[in-house]
């Protein structure tokens, strides 16, 4: 494995120059946008007990996930291309010591199958091209003590980092999950009962509105929804054949495949990896995207578009982005201009960053643009937004057809 790795083969000049003004480092001043992260922690509790699989003598599993990818241009090559330049991924189990035992001898076979060499000098460190790993196995997880935090007993954890030759983290970003853990589970909103109504046009009384996006109108740009990084990171597993039911947590290291992935296939998983940033830079702005910047423009809709993407699709179409992506409970900023009346929610459903509750607070009054549901291998499965309340209207729509009527009805050209 050889760093960099290419994402895109062949950038044509408008993809380096779309990369530069929106991927840069000078592009967004709130964040990197050039560096793909994700959080997951999961762990047994009553409160999840269907998804983690706990019982009265069977809990205390902790699954803890944490990546970062760094991209960047590479001009050394005829055309201009795509690479990933820096990895890191993170995994750290807390389970009964028989399992990590038997997980760590899992890790030893894998290690040999996929041809990683030890490091000279560094005990549990292994490297294979410009990839290390490092294992370390604990009775007590350092960060157990440093939170206070009991280990069951006869229990231990085990470790795993893999990531780029001299790659370091900084203190802070390393205790990140574990500060997110520390955060408790997120207590999901109480659903009331909305209205639910054919279009837009109601929204018509509540201008101008400003826009909280989720996933929504990044899907129909053909970018994948969020939770199929869960299959890539393996962080969920069907609890069944069956398309219709669940998923359940996956907690138990000899059940977890994702470092069997990244030792015996390493070329092929860090594509895996990739493969979400790359459909993000291959997309486009899509209609829903023109015609925000149109209303936008007219003076219907106002202030930044609070987004939780990190695809850079609104300032792609000329719109100002209040990035709401965290990974603490935390709430970040969000500049709503005074003369807003309303929120319209498009394809998000959860307010994790207290967008709604805020806008609810200043009187403005929400709109939710979303089908409620998802299509996955030709199957709908339902997907209620999770607080939506009285008082609020749900337009069940594509983002695209919607907003061009709303458009017409406000006779604003797109």
């Amino acid at each position: 494995m050889f760093l960099p790795h290419p994402v895109i083969d062949s950038l044509t000049p408008d993809q380096a120059r779309m990369w530069e003004e929106n991927f840069s480092p000078e592009a967004d001043g709130q964040r990197r946008p050039a560096i793909e992260e994700g959080i997951w922690r999961r762990t047994q509790d009553p409160a999840n007990r269907e998804l983690s699989g706990w019982k009265e003598d069977e809990f205390g599993r902790r699954r803890v996930v944490h990546y970062r990818l760094h991209y960047g241009l590479d001009r050394t090559q005829p055309m201009d291309r795509l690479v990933l330049e820096e990895l890191y991924l993170y995994v750290s189990w807390l389970a009964p010591a028989e399992e990590v035992a038997q997980h760590r001898r899992d890790l030893s076979d894998w290690l040999d199958s996929g041809r990683w060499k030890p490091v000279a000098g560094a005990d549990g460190q292994w490297r294979r091209g410009d990839l290390y790993v490092k294992i370390t196995e604990y009775t007590e997880h350092p960060q157990d003590e440093r939170a206070d935090r009991p280990t069951p007993e006869g229990f231990a954890s085990l470790d795993v980092t893999v990531h780029s030759e001299e790659y370091s983290l900084s203190r802070a970003a390393r205790n990140l999950p574990w500060d997110v853990l520390a955060g408790g589970m997120r207590v999901k909103e109480k659903r009331g009962t909305p209205a639910y109504a054919d279009d837009l046009s109601g929204i018509l009384n509540h201008l101008p509105f400003v826009v909280e996006a989720g996933c929504g109108t990044s899907i129909e740009a053909g970018i994948p929804p969020l939770h199929w990084l869960h299959e890539v990171y393996r962080v969920t597993a069907r609890s069944g054949n069956d398309l219709t039911q669940g998923y359940t947590f996956t907690l138990a290291p000899t059940d977890d495949v994702l470092i069997k992935e990244v030792l015996t296939d390493t070329t092929r998983k860090v594509d895996d990896m990739v493969s979400m940033f790359r459909s993000v830079v291959l997309a486009e702005p899509t209609d829903a995207h023109r015609v925000l910047k149109a209303l936008h423009d007219s003076g219907a809709m106002t202030g930044p578009v609070a987004t939780h993407n990190f695809d850079r699709l609104f300032a792609r179409a000329g719109l100002e982005e209040a990035y709401m992506r965290r990974y603490d409970q935390r709430t970040p900023y969000m500049p709503f201009p005074d003369e807003a009346k309303s929120v319209l929610v498009i394809g998000l459903h959860a307010d994790r960053r207290r967008v709604q509750e805020r806008a609810r607070e200043r009187g403005l009054k929400i709109f939710y643009l979303d089908t409620e549901g998802v299509m996955e291998n030709g199957n709908h499965k339902p997907y209620l937004i999770e607080g939506a309340r009285e008082g609020d209207v749900v337009v069940r729509s594509e983002a695209t057809p919607a907003l061009l009527h709303l458009a017409k009805l406000l006779g604003v050209d797109v």
